[in-house]
């Protein structure tokens, strides 16, 4: 099976999270193979099912309190963000995550920085203690949505406005702030897909608009 990929470019955070339930629904009926988003969202924080109060407080910027794990975050431009709408068929919920890290970890090296993942604590982190890449999902019907956010060349000074997955703000960096060079977004879309692809067994990807995920199958075909 190839992995569906789309991608949305700039996108509303409601309107992504709108469009994630709605593929969800469409996975567990079988009305479309699994599917990656891949966008950069409008400055936005959401709030996970772990966020403790002391993290969070009023905020200039939409808030989305939802239903992924993990703590209060921040989304922005400059920022690449993978939603993976994937049949746990398996349903091992811990061997997804580790697997979604361990691709993650290739792509960051890809751009010449060290990575790695710390046990007990999702996301891909640094060997100085900074974290990169944050994931945090949701499962419903064994079919996972929400996903990962990479730092590419966000506005890192936004974090300050949470204690985000209840880290100090300057814990979180970027690969612009670690190399002193902005990767091209397409480029680091490219590698992400390529691991991920590679990572969890895919016959190689195809693209689809958004409108093509959302129209009904011709009768007869199934996506499996």
């Amino acid at each position: 099976m190839k992995l569906i990929v789309s991608d949305l470019g700039l996108m509303d955070y409601g309107a992504a999270l709108e469009l994630q339930r709605t593929l969800v629904e469409r996975r567990s009926k079988g009305e479309v193979g699994d599917v990656m988003l891949l966008l950069e969202h409008n400055h936005v924080i959401t709030l996970g099912r772990k966020t403790s109060p002391e993290n969070f407080k009023a905020q200039p910027i939409p808030v989305f309190q939802v239903e992924r794990g993990g703590d209060a975050t921040y989304h922005g431009p400059g920022q690449l963000v993978g939603y993976m709408i994937r049949k746990l068929d398996d349903q091992d919920v811990k061997s997804y995550l580790k697997r979604l890290e361990a691709a993650l970890v290739r792509s960051v090296e890809s751009f010449g920085i060290s990575a790695g993942i710390r046990e007990g604590h999702a996301g891909v982190w640094l060997h100085n203690g900074r974290k990169i890449v944050s994931i945090g999902i949701a499962v419903n019907n064994w079919v996972t949505f929400h996903g990962f956010a990479l730092n590419v060349n966000p506005d890192l000074n936004y974090f300050s406005l949470i204690k985000p997955c209840g880290l100090d703000p300057d814990a979180l960096t970027s690969i612009a702030k670690v190399t002193g060079k902005v990767p091209d977004m397409c480029d680091v879309k490219r590698v992400v897909v390529e691991n991920i692809v590679a990572e969890f067994g895919y016959d190689g990807f195809e693209a689809a608009s958004k409108d093509s995920l959302l129209t009904p199958l011709l009768k007869g075909k199934s996506a499996g």
